[in-house]
């Protein structure tokens, strides 16, 4: 096993070293009367405070219009917070400078509903792109990405060019893109968005297995009720700015 036998927590500068008084992952994620406004107008996330544990995995729910792409950009380290505090790996993130920021979100990934796919890139080349970008021969990221699109159900589309490929495969595709380069945290803004009912069970599972196998910290974004009564992971539920977790 290649992609799939690593430790996550291996020569991580990101986490405290073994020895250390201090020894053991810190909470991922912490917010702390965190308000966010767009400009001069209200306040569409208020007062949330709330924190992740490493490995865990949430829903997040809300009506449309109800601040969870706010949210998940927030999470994402695109956006800053009005006020508040943001605690990410263990380093309030709420003032770092643009370099610091992208470093600590190499350790994010992100699949999006709309799939993001670079049509004149096949899926064996799309999955692979944020290795080329961080600077990785193909000799050396080529085992992953193979083993990785083997175990998503894809070994048999790698040379397929996204025109070719259903919604179902174009997300996977999505995902594998996503995790290929082993963040700590994995976002997804209403990935299920663009498939059928049984299609958007499975790419839970999958999600979920992603979880499992690696403890990789997930939260996945959905307004699909039905979906989450599948599942007995916890909610977030954000509600007029404001967010409740339902364990």
């Amino acid at each position: 096993m290649l992609w799939l036998g690593f430790d996550s927590h291996d020569g991580d500068p990101l986490l405290p070293r073994r020895g250390s008084v201090f020894w053991g992952p810190p909470r991922v994620i912490e917010f702390s009367d965190v308000g966010l406004r767009y400009g001069n107008g209200p306040e569409i996330l208020r007062d949330l405070s709330f924190f992740i544990e490493p490995g865990s995995f949430h829903f997040l729910t809300g009506p449309s219009g109800s601040g969870k792409t706010s949210l998940l950009r927030l999470l994402l380290l695109s956006l800053k917070p009005s006020r508040g505090r943001i605690t990410m790996f263990g380093e309030d993130v709420t003032h770092l400078n643009q370099d610091r920021l992208l470093q600590m979100r190499r350790h994010i990934g992100i699949v999006f509903q709309e799939f993001r796919l670079l049509d004149h890139l096949t899926t064996f080349e799309n999955v692979a792109l944020p290795l080329r970008v961080l600077g990785q021969a193909e000799a050396e990221y080529r085992p992953n990405v193979t083993e990785l699109l083997e175990w998503v159900g894809l070994g048999e589309r790698m040379n397929a060019l996204p025109s070719v490929l259903s919604g179902g495969e174009k997300q996977r595709a999505a995902i594998a893109r996503a995790v290929i380069a082993r963040p700590k945290v994995l976002l997804a803004d209403e990935p299920t968005g663009n498939v059928d009912p049984d299609l958007s069970s499975r790419l839970v599972h999958l999600f979920a297995e992603l979880n499992r196998t690696l403890g990789m910290t997930i939260i996945l974004a959905t307004h699909e009720l039905p979906l989450l009564d599948k599942f007995s992971y916890p909610r977030m539920l954000l509600s007029n700015g404001e967010l409740v977790i339902h364990d």
